[in-house]
């Protein structure tokens, strides 16, 4: 980070102030409908989101523990999600700046997790956003070598690039979108790969 970048920390608070605003603006029947998480309504989008900013160490093993580690998120929602939709908002409220996992590497998850899932919701929704352009510059360098995103495998040997902000990434055949298109279909979003176009498109979207 150069000294005219803002942290990461700020970013994931910006990030979180906004999907907070925008939760709050619902209404009740968009709580339960799909997201396009995979077996998850906003409702848990949001439960997921807030999930972990309350868990020290102990809470953290338990969890993972509980979960067998590849589905401690399952069971983080379903702690979550028996809060009123008014709690969840009230919550996120009192916790924008990420806290417990959420704060790792400096802010990093909280940014990427929060914008990732505000687009899970806004996109089900039908309630289009423009991320800021700051946010998307900083957010898009960190996903190709997240392992936990699995972002790696499914752009191996393609070339991405977003036509509305400078950001490239690979070599092979072009894939070329938005940059919020590519944050997705790098994530695993298929309504998002749909939307983009060049020769490596068609191989992303098979990816998926």
């Amino acid at each position: 980070m150069n000294a005219s970048e803002p942290a990461l920390m700020d970013l994931a608070i910006e990030e979180r102030t906004d999907l907070a605003a925008y939760l709050a603006a619902l209404a009740p029947r968009d709580w339960n409908a799909n997201s396009l998480c995979d077996r998850w309504t906003v409702k848990d989008v949001v439960a997921h989101v807030i999930s972990y900013d309350e868990l020290g160490f102990l809470g953290l093993v338990k969890r993972f523990g509980k979960g067998r580690v590849v589905r401690a998120n399952e069971v983080g929602v379903a702690e979550y999600s028996s809060k009123t939709p008014d709690e969840l908002v009230t919550f996120l409220n009192n916790h924008l700046r990420p806290s417990g996992l959420t704060a790792g590497f400096g802010g990093m998850i909280g940014l990427i997790d929060g914008t990732i899932h505000h687009q899970d919701i806004r996109r089900a929704l039908g309630h289009p956003r423009t991320i800021p352009p700051h946010r998307l510059q900083r957010i898009l360098p960190l996903v190709p070598g997240n392992p936990r995103l699995g972002a790696g495998r499914r752009i191996k040997k393609l070339r991405l690039r977003a036509n509305d902000i400078e950001w490239e990434h690979g070599t092979g055949p072009e894939v070329t979108g938005t940059g919020e298109a590519l944050l997705l279909a790098m994530a695993g979003r298929r309504q998002a790969a749909e939307e983009l176009t060049g020769p490596g498109a068609a191989t992303l979207l098979d990816r998926l």
